[in-house]
């Protein structure tokens, strides 16, 4: 496959990044339970999350391979998806940029014990199914053991370079 257009022009990153930018992607926060208990639990956000099958109850999102957040998520064996509202942008840049204060947000455990947070729109528990190599990403699947709303609201999502929330 040739790093091309149909007009032959080379598709540069800068410009590949330009045109999918117009294109919406839904904000979670991925959390996983404390390696210990005086640690604070693995935590990474994701840009890249997808309802895959309906049977079997699958999910899909896709962690860069450069996160160190993802192997210890992964060797946690479980993991919760929070659904971010679009009301929590700030707490999306502070998980993003690892702040130290970012577990001060509230949050309870879902009954596999991961952290779910309390203002997300919702929330599901997960068990990884499959990892699969996708260039600079692996896409991984998740089978969904538990699920809830706790509130509405538009999600948060990330647009040409922005976080916005959706219009219905």
């Amino acid at each position: 496959m040739s790093d091309s257009t149909l007009s032959g022009a080379p598709v540069c990153t800068d410009r590949f990044r330009s045109v999918l930018s117009h294109y919406p992607t839904g904000v979670v926060l991925v959390t996983a339970p404390p390696p210990a208990p005086a640690q604070s639990p693995p935590a990474m956000i994701v840009g890249t999350f997808t309802s895959v099958s309906l049977d079997p109850r699958l999910v899909g999102f896709l962690p860069a391979k450069s996160s160190t957040s993802w192997p210890r998520i992964r060797a946690a064996g479980r993991f919760c998806v929070n659904v971010l509202a679009a009301d929590q942008q700030q707490v999306c840049r502070s998980f993003a940029a690892r702040d130290p204060a970012r577990w001060e947000v509230p949050y309870r455990l879902t009954p596999a014990g991961c952290p779910a947070l309390l203002d997300a729109l919702a929330w599901l528990d997960c068990e990884p199914a499959g990892e699969v190599d996708a260039g600079d990403h692996w896409f991984v699947t998740a089978t969904v053991r538990d699920l809830a709303v706790q509130r509405t609201g538009p999600p948060l999502v990330f647009l040409r370079g922005g976080y916005g929330r959706c219009v219905m």
